[in-house]
């Protein structure tokens, strides 16, 4: 009789304990909470370094009023290692260096590099689930963008700008090349890093 009494008066102490005990399913909310502020003061960094890369090495193409840079490589980087939502975003910074150098081109290079960027993200992400090959997926992840901005810069300078045929043509070496040394670059950085912070292999 006495351990059944014990067991009642306990027993509301024990639904009180587990009441007001620290609940669980908070902590996703705080995680994704925290992943979330992690990746927009992530991409707002790569924003800014993409722009000043973009800004650090710059070869005019006087034909077309652009401009050769090396912004591509950090675009990749971002987007290899912290995914799609980075990526655009990183990529969307080097509208900041447009703005400054070849203001004409800023509106393109927003919806451009900002698309690159999400596709080298996303495509990595997508192409690692089949092939298992980090380095193959970047790889052709990165070809896929860096098309897409060669491609988007070639029909801007016709479509927006007005250049033509011909002239548009003679930006599109350039831009390949910007796409080559970003991926030669941007590979070999991101297992770099992927060595030393083995954690960011989880979004793959």
């Amino acid at each position: 009789m006495t351990n059944l009494k014990t067991q009642e008066a306990n027993a509301p102490k024990d639904e009180k304990n587990q009441k007001y005990s620290p609940i669980e399913h908070e902590t996703p909310m705080n995680n994704n909470s925290q992943g979330t502020a992690f990746k927009i003061a992530t991409a707002a960094i790569f924003a800014a370094l993409v722009a000043a890369a973009t800004l650090l090495f710059v070869i005019p193409i006087p034909a077309t009023s652009g401009y050769f840079n090396l912004g591509e490589t950090l675009i990749y980087i971002a987007a290899l290692l912290f995914g799609p939502l980075v990526g655009a975003i990183a990529g969307a910074g080097a509208t900041i260096a447009d703005v400054l150098v070849a203001a004409q081109f800023a509106p393109g290079t927003f919806t451009i590099k900002g698309i690159e960027g999400f596709l080298v993200g996303f495509l990595t992400k997508k192409l690692n689930q089949k092939t298992k090959s980090i380095t193959l997926s970047a790889t052709i992840a990165i070809v896929i963008g860096g098309f897409e901005m060669v491609l988007g810069y070639f029909l801007y300078e016709q479509l927006v700008l007005g250049y033509p045929f011909a002239l548009a043509l003679v930006e599109v070496p350039f831009n390949i090349i910007q796409m080559l040394i970003g991926l030669i670059i941007a590979v070999p950085i991101m297992h770099a890093v992927l060595r030393i912070f083995p954690q960011l292999k989880s979004q793959f």
